[in-house]
């Protein structure tokens, strides 16, 4: 499936592909919540990172958070993911990270393009949610304290919601 993103101020639009279109996963971590969040957490999507297409690259900026030094009490270490954002208006794009090459995350808030519904959603990193943010319960409300076990491609595909070339 085609996607098309953009910044708020116009300045950055993207292109890409992805096969998991559903945004269905709900991000409370620290880092998600700061930099774009909206009602305290944020939704990526995956896409194939070959597939995309920017223009006004030369406004993307890049963000690496810096985060507890599990070894190392006190101390931080930066992390490799990368986060893109407009450094004219400030709006969230998309996570890249060289650990997973073949991809890109696009912040749902990013996207253009009308995206599916999610039957459920998944709200991970809970463990970090704001004191302030009441995170939805019901039936189709899944809640993970961390990451969750199943991945975005195998979500999609245990629903038969993955979208084939």
């Amino acid at each position: 499936m085609k996607i098309e993103g953009s910044c708020h101020c116009g300045a950055v639009r993207f292109r890409g592909e992805t096969h998991t279109p559903v945004p269905y996963q709900r991000c409370y971590c620290s880092i998600c919540r700061k930099t774009a969040g909206g009602g305290g957490y944020a939704i990526n999507i995956m896409a194939e990172a070959d597939s995309l297409q920017v223009e006004g690259m030369d406004q993307v900026r890049q963000y690496h958070a810096h985060l507890p030094d599990p070894t190392r009490p006190g101390e931080v270490i930066v992390s490799q993911s990368a986060r893109h954002f407009c450094g004219n208006c400030g709006s969230a794009l998309w996570i890249s990270d060289p650990r997973w090459p073949d991809w890109i995350y696009p912040f749902a808030s990013a996207i253009d393009t009308a995206l599916p519904v999610p039957p459920e959603r998944v709200h991970m990193m809970t463990e970090f949610a704001a004191p302030w943010v009441e995170i939805r319960r019901g039936q189709w409300e899944i809640h993970v304290r961390g990451y969750p076990k199943e991945s975005i491609e195998d979500w999609h595909r245990n629903r038969q919601l993955y979208v084939p070339d």
